[in-house]
């Protein structure tokens, strides 16, 4: 999915990485929103997350895919990244001399050597592995606790397995380390612990938080653009 709009030669283009199980359907909102202030949208669907019985690619291949299209943006970027995606773009982003910042939403903003298995360490209950695909068990309760019930059994009929190399795949590169980033903690998250995430954002140069769940792209849509267009507005100084 692409989107654009007249803009600000100055403002990056914004990418939009969706974590496991989803796709770039989840960024629906914020990109409408994003857009309606003028802001230029991309997002991506990463080949680890598919139905049944379809190939899927883990963790390197996702970062290529994500790469690919930071490389083919003739501007500066902001890449913002939920959850899995972080790891996605940890990797991904390295040595791209035009994204100028990464935002990782409850996200694995990992470091070189490490994969998202090795943060979590044990296997969450509400994780289902059946060959190499892991599944959600209880997505309402776990992913969309802040959602009202049409809302949430509607975002939970699109969730797609997803490859469990994703989460065993180990990062060579760690684009936190050279680019500016911006952490944002969900405080409601039934997914991700926040305490887990205060301990990770701690690598990040700004920390922000959402009194949300694990979805705050779909339970508040508004107030996560907000953070999102702080973080990116510190770029547009740096063209």
């Amino acid at each position: 999915m692409s989107n654009s709009l007249k803009n600000n030669a100055s403002r990056p283009v914004l990418l939009l990485v969706h974590g496991a199980w989803f796709g770039a359907w989840c960024w629906d909102l914020v990109s409408q929103e994003l857009l309606s202030r003028g802001w230029q949208v991309q997002t991506v669907d990463l080949p680890s997350v598919a139905q049944l019985g379809d190939s899927r690619g883990g963790l390197l291949e996702d970062a290529q895919v994500v790469r690919q299209r930071a490389s083919e943006i003739d501007g500066p970027v902001v890449i913002v990244a939920h959850s899995y995606g972080g790891a996605v773009v940890s990797q991904a982003a390295a040595g791209l001399p035009n994204v100028r910042h990464l935002v990782y939403l409850c996200a694995f903003q990992l470091d070189i050597g490490e994969s998202v298995m090795d943060v979590i360490g044990e296997l969450p209950v509400w994780w289902n592995i059946e060959g190499g695909i892991a599944t959600v068990r209880g997505p309402r309760e776990v992913l969309f606790n802040d959602m009202p019930e049409d809302a949430a059994r509607q975002a939970a009929a699109r969730l797609k397995p997803t490859s469990t190399r994703g989460g065993t795949n180990v990062l060579t590169a760690a684009a936190w380390r050279t680019i500016p980033s911006t952490y944002i903690v969900t405080d409601k998250d039934k997914a991700a612990p926040p305490a887990a995430q205060e301990r990770i954002a701690a690598r990040a140069n700004h920390v922000r938080h959402l009194p949300s769940g694990h979805l705050p792209q779909l339970s508040m849509p508004v107030a996560l653009t907000d953070l999102i267009v702080e973080a990116a507005a510190t770029t547009t100084a740096h063209p």
